[in-house]
């Protein structure tokens, strides 16, 4: 009789896939099963929908070719995915930087006119409507911008965010700090986007 799954692979957690797809790499897809659809529609808000399926794929590609090197001792794979996907979005940072400050300027948001309706909820329609919010957004340095936006926008937790950008959760909490003190002071303490960036832990 065998004994339980050692404590680094729980049985059913992104881990186990991790670690039987070293040996079998076709269960590699359990992990895009599972998050390819929230990694996409995360890229879709930063850089809207064409660039998002070059994201997700780079990022599933990268994550497999790197899969020895995952850590085990973490069941969830998804502030793992996230990181990789954050760190290609900052590849494309003039772009997103561009489209923000486009919608400032004009009320035009290019990336927003590209999400499926489906993606659409209410809290875009509202970053939508708000050019300030898009001028202090891009105003805001890359490693602000993305904690801010992995906690607003993928919901990671604080933890998580610090797993995904690999730093510690105090330098999670002071760039969240100075990011939503720029963008209150961007918009006059606006309670609606305030409220969407409260602490998820």
């Amino acid at each position: 009789m065998s004994g339980p799954p050692p404590a680094t692979a729980q049985a059913g957690d992104d881990a186990e896939s991790v670690a039987q797809s070293l040996e079998q790499p076709e269960l590699f897809a359990r992990l895009y099963d599972r998050y390819a659809p929230d990694i996409h529609r995360y890229a879709a808000r930063r850089l809207g929908a064409d660039a998002a399926d070059d994201i997700t794929a780079d990022t599933f590609l990268i994550a497999f070719r790197i899969r020895s090197r995952y850590d085990l001792a973490r069941p969830s794979a998804r502030p793992w995915l996230y990181g990789i996907a954050a760190n290609l979005i900052g590849k494309q940072r003039r772009t997103e930087v561009r489209a923000l400050r486009a919608l400032a300027r004009t009320g035009h948001d290019p990336v927003a006119a590209s999400w499926n309706e489906t993606w659409v909820e209410h809290t875009d329609n509202r970053i939508d409507a708000q050019g300030p919010l898009a001028g202090a957004l891009a105003e805001l340095s890359a490693a602000d911008r993305h904690v801010l936006l992995l906690v607003a926008w993928a919901d990671l937790t604080y933890q998580e965010v610090a797993e995904a950008l690999d730093i510690p959760v105090g330098t999670v909490r002071s760039r969240l700090n100075r990011a939503r003190r720029k963008v209150r002071t961007a918009l006059g303490a606006d309670p609606a986007f305030v409220g969407d960036t409260a602490e998820v832990v």
